[in-house]
C-alpha cells in the first residue's frame, strides 16, 4: 500500500474513532455491571452493528496501552482469548501499519476460526490519550488462508484516556465494527460481541495487574 494512501485512510479513520467517541447519540445498551457498560447503535458502514465498550481499568494508561499495542510479539496474544496470532506485514510508518490477526473458533465452535487485514494507525492526543485506529484493507501478501474465514473490521479501535486525578486508572473506551464473514445466523453475532468484549475488559484487567506484579 502506498504510504500516502495509507496516512490519508488512517486519518479518516482516526477521525472516525473520534466521532465515535464523542457522540452519545443513538447508542443502546446491551450489558452492564462491574463498572463495564457494553451499547451498540446500526453501522453506517455496513449492515451490521457498531459495538462500543466504556470501563475502567486499574492501571496507567501507559500500563494499559503496554498490554494493547498492536507490535510483534507484544502482550496482546497472551491475554486476549479472541486473538490467536498476530504479525505486521507491512510498516508503512512509526505509526502506521498493516497487520493480520487470526482468531480462534468461538462461540462453541459455530464461529469458525477468522483472519483479518487492517491497516492499523497509533494516535496520540493532547491530553494523553493513547489510541490504536483501524481498518480493513486488501494486501498482495495477504490472500485469503485455507483454514480461515476472511473477516472484515470496518472503523474500529480504542481510547486509553487518562482519569483525571488519578494516574494509576485508565478510561477505556473500545469500539468494534466487524463483518465476521461467512454465513453466520444473526443471533449467534448479536450474542458474540457483547459477551466478547465484557471477557476482554476482564481479561486485559489481569494482564495489567500481571504487569503491576
Amino acid at each position: 500500500m502506498e504510504p500516502a494512501s495509507a496516512a490519508e485512510t488512517g486519518r479518516a479513520v482516526a477521525e472516525k474513532l473520534r466521532l465515535y467517541r464523542s457522540d452519545a447519540s443513538g447508542w443502546r445498551s446491551c450489558r452492564s455491571g462491574h463498572g463495564l457498560s457494553i451499547s451498540w447503535r446500526p453501522s453506517t458502514e455496513f449492515p451490521g452493528n457498531l459495538y462500543r465498550g466504556e470501563g475502567l481499568v486499574c492501571g496507567s494508561p501507559e500500563q494499559v496501552w503496554q498490554c494493547l499495542k498492536p507490535v510483534p510479539n507484544g502482550l496482546r496474544t497472551e491475554w486476549d482469548a479472541n486473538v490467536k496470532g498476530f504479525e505486521v506485514v507491512q510498516t508503512i510508518g512509526e505509526d502506521l501499519s498493516i497487520c493480520r490477526t487470526l482468531t480462534p473458533s468461538a462461540a462453541m465452535k459455530l464461529i469458525s476460526p477468522r483472519d483479518f487485514v487492517d491497516l492499523v494507525l497509533i494516535k496520540k492526543y493532547d491530553d494523553g490519550s493513547i489510541t490504536s485506529n483501524a481498518t480493513h484493507v486488501d494486501h498482495p501478501l495477504c490472500p485469503p488462508q485455507p483454514g480461515y474465514v476472511r473477516g472484515f473490521n470496518h472503523p474500529c479501535g480504542c481510547f486509553c484516556e487518562p482519569v483525571p486525578g488519578d494516574p494509576n486508572k485508565t478510561q477505556l473506551f473500545s469500539f468494534f465494527q466487524t463483518d465476521l464473514g461467512g454465513h453466520l445466523p444473526q443471533t449467534v453475532v448479536d450474542s458474540f460481541f457483547p459477551h466478547s468484549m465484557a471477557e476482554f475488559y476482564r481479561n486485559l484487567q489481569k494482564a495489567v495487574r500481571q504487569l503491576q506484579a
